[in-house]
């Protein structure tokens, strides 16, 4: 999955934080609130682990708990990101990625259907 900002940012694209680094990822990120389980933090490569960009341990556990929507997860993900802590995230990290590639980082199976395209789209608006 990769996106190129139209709006003159980063190339986003997305990989799983278990595939090794490669040296075309560009600013490598870690979007998870969680540490991926079985991953040293030395092979992991991450130049940045930004967690006021994922969803809070509250919403996470209730979406992985069933008990949540995906579309009422995804719109309380996007209060989260639309709060002001994680929009002082979002300016640094797209001001440290520049013009160049953001590879968005996550250990789950199915990135298509998580946080992460929620996620793309808060990045794609730019600061």
């Amino acid at each position: 999955m990769a996106r190129r900002d139209t709006t003159g940012g980063p190339t986003i694209t997305v990989r799983r934080v278990y595939e090794p680094a490669d040296p075309d990822d560009g600013l490598r990120v870690l979007v998870d609130r969680l540490w991926p389980r079985g991953l040293a933090k030395a092979d992991a490569h991450l130049d940045a682990w930004p967690k006021e960009l994922t969803p809070s341990t509250e919403l996470r556990r209730a979406w992985h708990a069933g008990g949540l929507a995906d579309e009422v997860f995804h719109a309380r993900y996007r209060d989260e990101l639309d709060a002001a802590p994680a929009h002082a995230a979002r300016t640094a990290l797209l001001d440290r990625a520049g013009e160049g590639r953001l590879t968005l980082l996550t250990a789950v199976r199915d990135p298509d259907h998580s946080h992460v395209p929620v996620l793309i789209e808060y990045l794609g608006e730019g600061p």
